[in-house]
């Protein structure tokens, strides 16, 4: 089926999109594939290793046999009910975008995704840890780096990650269309798909170029990006002093995004390349 077609699908289905899927499967599956292109032969082989137990989940209805699949487990085991509601609030860290940069609310008592990622890299790096939980720690692991470089996960206006902000996509529009859903599927698809293919061996240079400071420089970062540039392009430059005012994404600001989305879609992958690699090398 073509890029098209499978956007067209998207469409269709939209209504029974759940609005808490972060970078729909698209996005996640893209971050996770860079990852296992990029870690060294050995680590490669440790995750397969890890991902071979993936029964010992059981969630059989979710199965993390591959990097890919692994990557969107996290967000199909939302489905399982209670048994993972306790997860649910690790995939973001909504720091208001008018504000100060600051992770401590949010991350109060490790409940956000920068300290999820930061514990999960812990719990790879013991290997005294039983087996179950270093395998759910690295499908945790994959998924939630994905979260952080989706800016919408990593800063936001009081508005759920820009759930609430309605917004048109180009030519496209539904009541139901908000920024978020814009940004975890519509651009993150027009970004990934468009040639060359983001998913390659990425070279020394450019895996050192983003490689650079802690999960917490990488949230910061993101939220930078969801400040300077998502809330601005949607909005307009006085988001945070003009109040409520509805969003608009034309397709020429599509166009300047596209840029943009495809970036976090590749800091993310080479990022958790090198988590990976310190976890298990």
């Amino acid at each position: 089926m073509s890029r098209v077609l499978l956007l067209l699908a998207a469409l269709v289905g939209f209504a029974a999109a759940s609005p808490a899927s972060a970078y729909w499967e698209y996005g996640h599956e893209t971050v996770g594939a860079i990852a296992y292109r990029n870690v060294t032969p050995q680590v490669r082989a440790k995750i397969d290793a890890l991902l071979k137990r993936q029964a010992l989940l059981e969630t059989p209805t979710c199965p993390a046999n591959t990097i890919e699949q692994a990557a969107v487990w996290a967000d199909c085991v939302k489905t399982l009910g209670p048994r993972f509601s306790y997860a649910y609030s690790w995939h973001y860290q909504n720091i208001d975008i008018c504000k100060p940069f600051d992770l401590k609310p949010p991350c109060r008592d490790g409940n956000c995704v920068s300290a999820q990622i930061e514990r999960d890299v812990k719990l790879l790096k013991d290997p005294k840890v039983p087996v179950r939980e270093r395998v759910m720690a690295l499908v945790f692991l994959v998924h939630f780096v994905g979260d952080l470089h989706q800016p919408l996960h990593a800063g936001d206006h009081s508005d759920l990650g820009g759930n609430q902000v309605k917004t048109n996509y180009g030519a496209f529009t539904s009541a139901r269309l908000n920024l978020h859903s814009v940004w975890d599927g519509y651009l993150a698809e027009r970004a990934i798909s468009q040639p060359p293919s983001p998913v390659r061996v990425y070279t020394a240079d450019e895996r050192s170029a983003v490689w650079g400071g802690s999960v917490a420089d990488w949230s910061r970062e993101s939220w930078q990006v969801a400040r300077d540039m998502v809330y601005p392009s949607a909005a307009g430059a006085a988001v945070c002093t003009a109040g409520e005012h509805p969003a608009h994404l034309d397709e020429a600001t599509i166009a300047k995004l596209v840029p943009v989305a495809r970036q976090q879609v590749v800091r993310g992958g080479l990022r958790l390349a090198k988590l990976l690699d310190e976890a298990l090398g």
